[in-house]
């Protein structure tokens, strides 16, 4: 490295690829970001029906069930980048296509099939992005920089996590059609932007699309406690401990707030998520990472209870924040997991199945939680989530003591 050369966690910003990379990533988390704020806050505002919010989340999980069996070997069979600029290409199709429906007046209770059929095509496109970009990261950087890439990526991604949402509930609160607008703009320059990326990932041997070969990243997963536990506890804690969908209706309903509320709210946790990324991103994690990410999964529990028990926006948005560090946490040391202990003719399967059992987990778990509250209302709803969350950390601590005693990545 020359002396003029960026040193530490900032390192790896000297690779072009990486920066334009993160660029593309965070245009289409920013645009999608203001999507989910603004469909939510209207489906919720049309139907005033948990389950219809529930309904959102199911529909951006359902493509994802049958191409996790695709996506993974794609992203290890042909060119990562062009999956990348497709799927983008594709988002910019979903934000037109919304646009069109909201501009022609048509929304009413029960008229909301078209919007649920677009966040499914949505749902597809992120199910291919989502494996290969991940897997095209680790070719970007050197191995020794990889956990600071990790945490870059993330910070960057939650920068338009904490951006979106705000910004999706003040264009909502402008004209129901500019956030639908401004998302489309977001993943067109995304497209651009992946344009842009020159590496391409190593040249692995052509494989046939197999039933074996489809499966294989499952069963490498089942070979490998470590990375089985950390996925696992994931899913289940964020499928039953998320409360995310339900946040409109404290935004509007228990916080008495506008769409700004739920913009706010949804922007709370990425604000935790962002300070956690930036001191991983330039002091790594060197030791107990088992019990770490376990402890933060706990935390993690509490203050969904805290934010559940919260009569004022203030409590829960600090409660959020705190929820929102400890995930973040827990994500890098749970992808580093992976990716390290991944070979790269595998990565896009493996991570493929990481994304179906964690990355949808949140829109499963958005069904599960507006599916609940329907019947015992949105407080008891994410009190059972935060419980839930916790009893699966002590007990995973149990079933899996090798990921519970790792002490490096």
């Amino acid at each position: 490295m020359t002396d003029g050369a960026p040193r530490g966690g900032r390192a790896v910003f000297r690779h072009h690829d990486f920066c334009a990379f993160v660029t593309c990533r965070f245009l289409w988390t920013l645009g999608l970001q203001v999507l989910n704020v603004a469909i939510a806050w209207l489906v919720y505002v049309v139907t005033s029906d948990p389950f219809a919010l529930g309904l959102i989340g199911l529909c951006a999980f359902i493509p994802t069930v049958p191409l996790s069996l695709v996506t993974g070997p794609a992203a290890d069979r042909y060119d990562r980048r062009w999956i990348i600029v497709i799927s983008c290409m594709v988002m910019v199709l979903c934000g037109g296509l919304m646009l069109a429906l909201i501009m022609g007046g048509s929304l009413a209770p029960g008229k909301m099939l078209p919007i649920y059929l677009t966040v499914v095509l949505l749902g597809s496109a992120r199910a291919f992005a989502n494996p290969a970009g991940q897997a095209l990261l680790t070719n970007l950087v050197p191995d020794e920089e990889y956990q600071s890439a990790v945490a870059w990526n993330n910070s960057t991604n939650q920068i338009a996590s904490v951006g979106g949402p705000a910004l999706g509930g003040f264009l909502v609160a402008i004209d129901s059609s500019v956030p639908f607008a401004f998302a489309t703009g977001c993943f067109l320059l995304a497209t651009i932007a992946g344009f842009v990326i020159r590496a391409r990932p190593p040249r692995a041997e052509k494989i046939r699309a197999t039933w074996s070969v489809i499966v294989a990243g499952y069963k490498f997963i089942w070979t490998k406690p470590v990375i089985l536990g950390a996925i696992t506890l994931d899913l289940i804690a964020v499928l039953l401990g998320g409360a995310t969908a339900l946040l409109p209706i404290f935004a509007k309903d228990i916080f008495q707030t506008d769409a700004w509320g739920l913009g706010v709210l949804r922007s709370m946790t990425s604000v935790g998520s962002i300070a956690a990324a930036l001191v991983l991103a330039n002091y790594p994690l060197r030791t107990h990472v088992g019990r770490t990410m376990f402890t933060c999964v706990i935390i993690y529990g509490l203050c969904t209870i805290g934010f559940g028990l919260s009569s004022h926006i203030v409590p829960a948005a600090i409660f959020l924040i705190v929820l929102g560090a400890a995930d973040m946490v827990s994500v890098v040391i749970r992808q580093s997991l992976i990716q390290m202990e991944t070979p790269n003719e595998m990565r896009g399967r493996v991570i493929a199945v990481h994304t179906i059992l964690t990355g949808t987990s949140n829109q499963l778990g958005e069904f599960e939680s507006g599916t609940l509250a329907y019947f015992i209302g949105a407080v008891p709803t994410v009190i059972f989530g935060g419980v839930s969350a916790i009893v699966a950390a002590l007990v995973w601590m149990r079933l899996f003591p090798d990921l519970r005693n790792r002490e490096k990545i």
